[in-house]
């Protein structure tokens, strides 16, 4: 009996040893976020929209449901806040429309999905997630995408859905301007000065079996130019993710963030350098990207579940919660 009761013992140990924190993470933007930017009343809807995205990706982890569900779940709601420049709230084009990136990857076999410029489809991270999982390419983008989705059976909505006063003034902001300057373009500056932050949302989960996942989705830069993709899409820039090493989701400016294969880059700091997730995200998003001008910043994720938040800029929307905590923050002195 004694024997039995030992093996018992030792087999529950084993299984409780074999089950993994679940955790997870996420942002809202990063950019020039400062506190007399924002209303009392302002900070504490995004602060509240923020835990919701938090409680529903976690109820899913909580549930035992997988990490890339926690993350869409998370998105989700994002999506539908319309104090986020990803889905509702989405920032406008120079032509005064809506084109919006979202991706997806899972870190236990490096599978992947991404939409660029979709016009119509409700919440893009469930298209990427469908490309991921119900075809043989990593991204589709425009028009494609949005038949894609739709035949899939994602709900779709008119592209005036993703307006809101907000994001429109910014876009007249910028419009003004650049009629003033009787210019092709917008200048880069006044596209980034008219921007309240550099909008995206993302998150990054590790759930029980161990296994990371990371999406991201934006709206992208106002007053872009039409068919402008920016990193948020793309595999290895905005979104990675590898149980080997680390996930990542990032906001901040496109551009810099592909060049610099800024979400990869990171991963592969930890996985081939031996280094930890918070230097690797320091090494490149404080020292390098500041270096030459790219602002922003990153969420993550290592192999044991631990979240890392690193950010350039004045503030980043973002929050976490494992067993131990939970926690949402606006400001870089929070």
């Amino acid at each position: 009996m004694k024997i039995i009761t030992t093996l018992l013992c030792l087999l529950g140990g084993l299984a409780m040893a074999a089950e993994q924190q679940i955790s997870l993470v996420i942002h809202g933007g990063a950019g020039t976020i400062k506190r007399d930017q924002l209303s009392t009343e302002q900070e504490q809807a995004i602060k509240q929209s923020l835990q919701d995205a938090l409680n529903a990706g976690y109820a899913v982890l909580e549930g035992g449901g997988d990490s890339t569900q926690a993350i869409i779940a998370a998105i989700k709601v994002m999506e539908d806040a319309p104090h986020f420049n990803a889905g509702k709230g989405a920032v406008y084009t120079k032509p005064g429309k809506h084109e919006l990136d979202a991706s997806i990857m899972r870190g236990s076999d490096l599978q992947a999905g991404a939409v660029a410029g979709v016009s119509f489809t409700k919440n893009p991270i469930m298209a990427a997630e469908q490309v991921m999982l119900n075809s043989p390419h990593v991204m589709l983008a425009g028009s494609g995408a949005d038949t894609f989705s739709k035949l899939r059976g994602l709900e779709q909505v008119e592209n005036n859905y993703f307006d809101t006063e907000a994001r429109f003034k910014a876009w007249q902001e910028v419009d003004a301007k650049t009629r003033a300057k009787q210019a092709e373009t917008a200048d880069g500056q006044d596209v980034l000065d008219a921007e309240f932050k550099f909008g995206t949302v993302g998150a990054v989960a590790f759930d029980q079996h161990g296994t990371i996942a990371a999406g991201t989705s934006t709206g992208g830069m106002t007053y872009k130019a039409w068919g402008r993709i920016g990193d948020s899409p793309v595999i290895g820039a905005g979104t990675y993710a590898d149980n080997r090493s680390c996930g990542i989701s990032a906001t901040g400016h496109g551009e810099f963030f592909i060049r610099y294969a800024v979400a990869h880059d990171i991963c592969a700091r930890v996985r081939y350098q031996g280094k930890s997730l918070q230097q690797a995200a320091d090494e490149v998003i404080m020292q390098e990207l500041n270096e030459v001008g790219g602002s922003g910043g990153i969420i993550g994720m290592d192999p044991q579940g631990n979240p890392v938040m690193v950010f350039n800029t004045p503030g980043m929307y973002r929050g976490y919660r494992t067993p131990e905590k939970s926690a949402v923050a606006i400001y870089g002195d929070e």
